[in-house]
């Protein structure tokens, strides 16, 4: 009789284990000379050497299975036990597998060419309207490049810009403060990495999401690196990003032209950076379009409708509020 002690590290045990260990209850039942517990993320085994050395290779194989789709189905254990390979999900054009073995995936011809861009480029501009899944790709293919070890660490980052409310009168301390600005970038990584996982990762620093000027100064080497809203950057910070690239990292860059909620005077840095690296080779560019917008049926109406408001003030025929616009008399007199 031996005791083994398997490390269950690459997963959230929970998922793992199952509702109400229901799935190492499973297991228990497949294994009935051997006594097991499991507590925390060590599996604890006891019994014939090649039983507990079959129990341990059939663990490691559930877990990558696991780890692969982020569930675990009493039908992919019993085959994995009984020796027969797991049924493969659908893998086309699927990014990763998401909490409870959701698929994420490019839904439109351009989503799918952005997960194409961004494999050929170590720096990727992904532009275009709100809704198009911008973000929550570019989210995506950072968490799949972690999980598939081309990568030691994500970082994700946004300019804390303030729109239309100023950050010193929120409360809190500074964190508490910039949270808020960075949250669509929690809420991407709460729909792919079970929550006890997640915290893990950001515990260690695996996953740092953080605000675009705490970047300075650094050098990210193997490293997944998105800059969100980058729309919202001067011109010096996107420089200061972007030259943030190390050996062995890949950069995502997104950003909404017709969304810059910079002070009028200021010079948008990713309009600038367009001109500037237009031709530098390495880089690639996506450019979303109505059609691309995956939100509610009405976001797609709500653009375009903005879209003839803007073209119709423009024109001078609309005021800021969208209202008429008036001729004076000296215009009419004029005319």
């Amino acid at each position: 009789m031996i005791e083994r002690h398997i490390i269950i590290d690459r997963v959230d045990p929970v998922t793992f284990y199952g509702v109400n260990n229901s799935n190492i209850s499973l297991i228990r039942n497949l294994f009935p000379k051997l006594r097991m517990a499991a507590r925390g993320s060590v599996i604890t085994v006891i019994g014939d050497e090649d039983e507990t050395a079959l129990f341990e290779k059939n663990i490691k194989e559930l877990e990558l299975y696991c780890e692969k789709y982020n569930k675990l189905t009493e039908e992919v254990i019993i085959d994995t036990i009984k020796g027969l390979p797991p049924k493969e999900l659908k893998m086309d054009d699927v990014i990763i597998y998401g909490v409870n073995g959701k698929p994420i995936s490019g839904r439109t011809p351009n989503q799918q060419l952005l997960v194409k861009t961004f494999g050929n480029n170590d720096l990727t501009f992904a532009l275009g309207p709100a809704g198009t899944g911008k973000t929550y790709l570019a989210v995506a293919l950072a968490v799949r490049a972690l999980k598939n070890r081309e990568a030691r660490k994500i970082i994700l980052s946004r300019p804390a810009v303030e729109a239309g409310e100023k950050l010193g009168f929120l409360p809190g301390d500074m964190k508490d403060k910039i949270d808020p600005y960075l949250q669509p970038l929690y809420d991407a990584l709460e729909d792919m990495i079970p929550a006890p996982k997640l915290k893990e990762y950001m515990d260690t620093n695996v996953i740092q999401i953080a605000p675009l000027a705490f970047m300075r100064g650094r050098t990210l080497n193997d490293a997944i690196i998105v800059l969100d809203e980058a729309q919202n950057t001067t011109t010096h910070q996107i420089k200061m990003f972007l030259t943030r690239l190390g050996m062995g990292s890949k950069m995502i860059v997104t950003g909404d032209t017709t969304q810059i909620d910079l002070p009028r005077t200021v010079q948008s840095g990713l309009i600038h950076a367009l001109r500037v690296l237009g031709n530098v080779k390495g880089i690639g560019k996506v450019e979303f379009e109505k059609k691309d917008i995956v939100r509610h049926h009405l976001v797609q109406r709500i653009v375009e409708a903005y879209e003839k408001h803007d073209a119709l003030r423009k024109a001078g025929l609309l005021d800021d509020e969208g209202n008429p616009a008036e001729v004076n008399g000296d215009q009419q007199a004029e005319s």
